[in-house]
């Protein structure tokens, strides 16, 4: 489904742009250019005094996995949010510790506070916490877009089974150029 509208009180939800992650080699798109399109959706929702969010992870929730626990410690910086997003003080950070981005965070509280009905979401990675943050967001009543060329995995054919399979039933999908283009 391509995206149809915007609604006026939508916010931006850009998922782990942060140095450790955003070093990582992505496919389809590459990093760089998920941090560009999400820097220009933020400054276009900024113009239009809509709220952006900025969502980061900085450990992992516990349990037992199959896939193994990385080993060293990451670097000191490693959960800061790349300088390129330009992140501003009227910006929302929240700090998650699990894929998604509304367990355990202040995320839906801050939205409701600002009467927002829908969120547009990018960030890397597309099948893991782009797309755990849509499904909450989706179970949790707001209208969900994917900017679907804002988005990268390190997996590509988990890339595209979020895109192709899981998006169109959570929400709508589309370009940054289409998003910004409703936002008008």
């Amino acid at each position: 489904m391509t995206v149809t509208t915007v609604d006026p009180k939508t916010a931006l939800v850009v998922v782990d742009l942060q140095k450790g992650i955003a070093s990582l080699p992505t496919a389809p798109h590459p990093a760089a250019d998920v941090v560009a399109r999400s820097a220009e959706l933020a400054a276009a929702f900024r113009a239009r005094g809509l709220p952006v969010v900025f969502v980061r992870v900085t450990g992992g929730a516990p349990g037992r996995t199959e896939a193994p626990a990385r080993g060293e410690q990451p670097p000191a910086d490693w959960a800061d949010l790349v300088p390129e997003l330009g992140v501003q003080e009227s910006d929302i950070v929240v700090t998650k510790q699990q894929w998604g981005a509304f367990y355990g965070t202040d995320l839906d509280l801050q939205l409701r506070r600002r009467g927002v009905t829908q969120v547009v979401v990018t960030g890397i990675a597309t099948s893991i916490g782009v797309e755990s943050t849509a499904r909450a967001a989706h179970e949790h009543g707001y209208h969900v877009a994917v900017a679907v060329d804002a988005v990268a995995d390190m997996d590509e054919g988990a890339h595209r089974n979020s895109v192709e399979k899981i998006f169109p039933r959570l929400g709508e999908t589309g370009t940054t150029e289409a998003i910004v283009k409703l936002l008008g």
